[in-house]
């Protein structure tokens, strides 16, 4: 059996309809790069139906972490069992609940190829993505994708990394960050090292944003920004208190309509809905409480 070239590494917690959605995306891609290839899957103790799900897929490597309290670990310890354990050339990284637009993977592999081919230094190549809004009838219409940056300087949230570079500087770095930051860090690490983060031209990927909601709430808490700028604000000179998060925004119309994909898992998300219905409520609460407000201050003599 042939050393794999190319492989996707995710983690999972609690999206067994996304992940299962996620993984049929990855192995289409995977047919059309038809090079050598691997998946990789972290679970960080999934109590739905994930794990025995993902014991019965016989062309995916499965790793049980259960990285949840007392005895969570950081975001980068959780990642970096995928990407130590990774044999290929290149390290793809997408999220569990996300597509692949076809030819994303086939796309940033011959980009990276033909680079370092020429002899340019790069690291990890982002990918562009959206995330997809709230109501079915408008994923089609928004064709914004995006690529993260922090002062002009793209980093990966979703796309491909040379496993040299990332051997370079250890990985992520597991000890100082617990979530987000980690992922901006190890792309500026890297160039340091000398090397480029780019964006992948052609290579996008939709991401749903309303899967595990509470997770993602708990996610938000552990941003690491004050660590991250007091890291990085000396070394690129600007304000020790100001991190300048944005984005660079690309206009592509998917042919395939890959977003369509998320339809049934999107209208079975029992979590959102119920969220919806709730912030409906308070809104509308808090509408009437409003108008009650302004009449009763319109009468006062």
């Amino acid at each position: 059996m042939q050393k794999p070239i190319v492989s996707v590494v995710l983690g999972s917690l609690n999206r067994y309809k996304f992940l299962k959605l996620t993984i049929k995306s990855v192995r289409e891609e995977l047919k059309r790069l038809a090079i050598p290839s691997e998946i990789i899957v972290i679970d960080g103790g999934s109590t739905d139906r994930t794990i025995k799900w993902l014991t019965k897929q016989k062309d995916i490597i499965s790793t049980i972490q259960y990285n949840q309290k007392p005895n969570r670990r950081s975001w980068g310890y959780f990642m970096n069992l995928g990407f130590k354990s990774a044999q290929g050339k290149y390290i793809c990284m997408i999220s569990d609940d996300c597509l692949l637009v076809p030819n994303a993977i086939v796309n940033g592999y011959k980009f990276f190829e033909e680079k370092l081919q020429n002899q340019e230094k790069v690291g990890s190549l982002a990918f562009y993505w959206r995330n997809i809004p709230f109501h079915y009838h408008n994923w089609t219409k928004e064709n914004r994708y995006n690529v993260l940056q922090n002062f002009d300087r793209t980093y990966v949230n979703h796309g491909m990394y040379l496993k040299k570079a990332l051997e370079e500087v250890s990985y992520i770095d597991e000890e100082k960050y617990s979530f987000y930051a980690a992922d901006t860090d190890l792309c500026f690490r890297m160039l340091q090292k000398g090397y480029s983060c780019l964006e992948a031209p052609n290579s996008y990927v939709e991401h749903y944003f309303h899967a595990n909601i509470k997770q993602k709430q708990e996610n938000s808490n552990r941003l690491d920004q004050e660590t991250f700028n007091k890291k990085w604000a000396p070394v690129f000179g600007w304000p020790e208190n100001k991190c300048s998060f944005s984005c660079k925004e690309k206009e592509y119309l998917d042919p395939n309509q890959t977003v369509k994909q998320f339809t049934h898992a999107h209208f079975t998300n029992f979590e959102f809905w119920s969220l919806l219905v709730k912030d409906i409520i308070i809104r509308r609460k808090n509408r009437v409480l409003n108008i009650y407000k302004k009449l009763f201050t319109s009468n006062k003599p």
